[in-house]
């Protein structure tokens, strides 16, 4: 990482939360990089869908946040989010990705140029592989971003990343409190939300306030709701592969699971989506939590083992491997875990992100 880049991440571990890292960041970052407004948001680090802090600035509307999600999702965009989680620099501004010709993207015609808009810097914060947030910075005048800026941004990538991966760990425990069931949102062809149940109310009033777009059901859909029902459209569609599923921290930091699929109507026209929020199962947080701690995938592996009351032995001969070297991984997950024994461990794992105090992040 360059100096540049460094500089900006000076004391970010003091932050309190993934929101407040995105503030400390922007605050910073706009000193180097200079930008007229600007949006970051927390992504699922497995569908690199978006999900809860979202941090706004700068932008009119909030609304029209939706019609950002929607176009990068369902319209062919230049440098988009899933691509850049993959390329080698995880950056790119869009006028330099475009030859200085940016009506190439459907993003800028028919959103970003109508605001004012020149040019847009997007990167995405990933480590280990995995996108854990992504960054939009709009500049309105004074020309596009330059090289050594796009260079700045991607420098933060991987040191956010690692920062933001810390606050998905479980915080202790405590009670957890009674949660409703799965809930379900119906939303037409077109998007429109129209049927929703109670279960669905009672989980969507219990997650951390952040841009929303209204609906005709009296209640407000956020943005990343509406992401995950506009990717099951994109898969539908044959737009995109994977899943349509995202996992997000309530108010109280206990985590809930969006997942959406399209139904197929008459005829095999397209049909409504169907849209579930409910209480996430040990499965869905398997990874999460093991990403959090920065556990190898045989750590990972080795700790289901434990999980199951395997002894050494048992696990030694199911992985093919020497009874040291198990010991040898369990010392190392003990370690990055903060841990002492294979009860504490399997608490912290397998049962505490169901009791996690408040703690907001991915």
């Amino acid at each position: 990482m360059g100096g540049r880049s460094a500089g900006l991440t000076a004391g970010l571990d003091r932050a309190a939360s993934a929101e407040d890292l995105f503030r400390r960041t922007s605050a910073r970052l706009r000193r180097t990089v200079p930008f007229d407004s600007a949006v970051w948001t927390a992504t699922d680090p497995e569908t690199g869908l978006v999900t809860a802090p979202m941090l706004v600035e700068g932008l009119g509307g909030r609304d029209r946040c939706a019609d950002y999600w929607e176009s990068e999702i369902l319209e062919e965009n230049v440098v988009p989010f899933r691509d850049l989680a993959r390329a080698a620099v995880p950056a790119a501004g869009l006028r330099a990705a475009t030859g200085d010709l940016p009506g190439r993207s459907a993003r800028f015609r028919l959103l970003l140029e109508g605001q004012g808009v020149h040019d847009e810097l997007r990167a995405v914060l990933r480590t280990g592989g995995r996108p854990w947030a992504v960054v939009s910075l709009f500049r309105s005048a004074g020309g596009a971003f330059a090289p050594d800026e796009v260079d700045v941004v991607a420098g933060l990538s991987g040191p956010l990343a690692v920062r933001l991966r810390r606050f998905a760990r479980p915080a202790g425990p405590e009670p957890l409190p009674d949660a409703p069931g799965p809930g379900l949102v119906l939303f037409d062809p077109s998007g429109e939300a129209t049927s929703i149940n109670a279960e669905a109310r009672e989980h969507l009033a219990r997650v951390p306030d952040g841009p929303s777009v209204p609906s005709a059901l009296g209640v407000r859909l956020p943005i990343w709701v509406v992401g995950t029902a506009l990717q099951a459209r994109a898969i539908a569609r044959g737009r995109d592969r994977g899943g349509a599923r995202v996992r997000v921290r309530t108010a109280e930091g206990s985590w809930l699971v969006c997942h959406a699929s399209a139904l197929t109507g008459v005829d095999g026209r397209p049909g409504p989506v169907a849209l579930v929020i409910e209480p996430a199962a040990a499965s869905d947080l398997v990874v999460i939590v093991a990403e959090a701690y920065e556990l190898t995938p045989r750590e990972l592996e080795i700790t289901g083992h434990v999980a199951r009351g395997l002894s050494t032995g048992e696990i030694a001969e199911r992985l093919f491997i020497s009874p040291h070297t198990v010991r040898d991984h369990l010392k190392t997950v003990f370690e990055k875990t903060g841990v002492s024994s294979r009860g504490e461990l399997v608490a912290r794992l397998f049962a505490e992100h169901y009791w996690p105090r408040a703690h907001a992040g991915p």
